[in-house]
């Protein structure tokens, strides 16, 4: 890969770029949905292309492409080249700069080519048996699914950049359906690892089963101002949110409520955040970033303060820094841009049930709804849907589901009162690490 990628940026200079970047890419994948003990779908490909982006002055062009025998890289580089021609001229344009070795990784695991199709497909129905067995409420599963992918990374430039690593993962979760008092309930159990080895079919059923039937006969609370603890899933969906809100290209156009905030107070001194691109459980690891830049670990909250927004290397020469290793690509078919690598909010001391103690009286909120078309992204104001458990006497009571929460982002920050000891990785709508958190206050609005 990583020759593909250096004769890919050489036909761009041949082509009369300047300067040139390739990024190769294959991604080996399958998912399974599995439903009433049957396999439902099954799906299997391989993606495997390259991009290239060609400078020219204060000009960036990009061609990208799956024809990847020498006449294909030439047609691809020139098509870069020939884009860099005609585009405006633009300052901040040019290709990154070697930002030193990056560490070697271990990325991979090999559970993931060992394992049959069928092997895989019989752990997704295993995911479906272990909810139905859990509780005689049980009435169905939606779906079972399980995804993985092994994916093989290279980068080259002409400006030094060179490097090439391998990754895997893997997932499975399902939908159980729970029906009591009239009504049917729903509930998530998932589970995440480099390979399917390192998966708990049991656990992830179970986990489903007991969060549909614990909503079984759920009314909606009082409506009031009280502290709210949001589970791991919730409040790694708001630390997605904030980590969004921090990326630079988003402070520069004015769209984020964290701007012109570095060094401020935002935060409680309960709730540190990191960028962590190199820890070894991260789902979004690797060694470099979508640049060739070596991945890091950033402090973007620590002691209550905003340390620092992320950034590429277009927006740090744009902000006159340099890059925090966070350009992300989805694939060789897109650009790199500004985006998290693993989100980490750092664990307290408190297990579940004091965080509950801590409360006193409250709620619990295990999901939300609708909360990325929610937020303000100029002002971070929030107002969604959300469903969860009454705290009553410090212990959870009745399920609660039909309200709201509201607040902004940096007041809820600001009104953190603990963080959870054990933390989770939830692989929704990003890579993040959290685990519950305490909200001294928060508005609901029920009945």
């Amino acid at each position: 890969m990583i020759e593909l990628a250096q004769r890919a940026a050489a036909a761009a200079l041949a082509a009369g770029a300047d300067d040139a970047e390739a990024y190769a890419s294959e991604t080996v994948g399958r998912e399974i949905r599995a439903h009433g003990g049957q396999v439902e779908s099954l799906t299997a490909a391989t993606q495997r292309g390259i991009g290239v982006r060609a400078w020219i002055g204060g000009r960036a062009g990009y061609a990208f492409g799956t024809d990847l025998a020498e006449a294909g890289l030439a047609a691809i580089a020139a098509a870069a080249a020939e884009a860099a021609r005609i585009v405006d001229e633009d300052e901040f344009a040019g290709p990154p700069s070697p930002g030193g070795e990056p560490p070697p990784m271990e990325l991979s695991d090999p559970s993931v080519a060992a394992w049959s199709t069928a092997r895989v497909a019989d752990l997704a129905l295993a995911v479906e048996r272990a909810a139905l067995a859990t509780d005689p409420r049980i009435a169905g599963v939606e779906q079972a699914v399980y995804f993985d992918s092994a994916d093989r990374v290279a980068i080259a430039s002409s400006a030094g950049v060179a490097g090439e690593f391998e990754a895997s993962s893997c997932c499975a979760y399902l939908q159980a359906l729970a029906e009591g008092d009239g009504g049917r309930e729903t509930g998530l159990g998932f589970g995440l690892a480099r390979g399917p080895a390192g998966l708990d079919p049991a656990a992830i059923g179970r986990e489903g089963a007991e969060r549909a039937t614990a909503m079984i006969g759920a009314g909606k609370p009082v409506s009031r101002s009280c502290p709210v603890v949001l589970d791991s899933v919730v409040a790694a969906s708001f630390a997605g949110l904030i980590g969004k809100a921090l990326g630079a290209d988003a402070v520069q156009r004015g769209r984020s409520p964290f701007a012109d905030r570095l060094g401020a107070e935002v935060a409680a001194t309960a709730l540190a955040l990191h960028d962590d691109g190199l820890d070894p459980g991260g789902p979004d690891s690797s060694p470099f970033d979508g640049e060739g830049v070596p991945r890091r670990r950033t402090a973007l909250i620590e002691a209550g303060r905003l340390r620092t927004y992320l950034y590429d290397t277009y927006t740090a020469r744009r902000g006159g820094g340099a890059s925090t290793g966070n350009a992300g690509r989805g694939s060789y078919r897109s650009q790199p841009a500004v985006s998290t690598s693993n989100l980490v909010v750092a664990p307290g001391s408190l297990g579940f049930e004091e965080l509950l103690a801590e409360a006193g009286e409250g709620v619990c909120v295990t999901d939300v709804v609708g909360l990325h078309s929610g937020v303000n992204p100029v002002s971070g104001v929030f107002s969604v849907g959300a469903s969860g458990r009454a705290i009553r006497g410090g212990e959870l009571a009745e399920p609660l589901r039909e309200f709201t929460i509201a607040s902004d982002l940096v007041s809820m920050l600001r009104a953190v009162r603990a963080a959870g000891a054990v933390a989770r990785w939830v692989p929704f709508g990003g890579s993040v690490s959290t685990p519950p958190l305490l909200i001294g206050e928060m508005t609901v609005s029920g009945s």
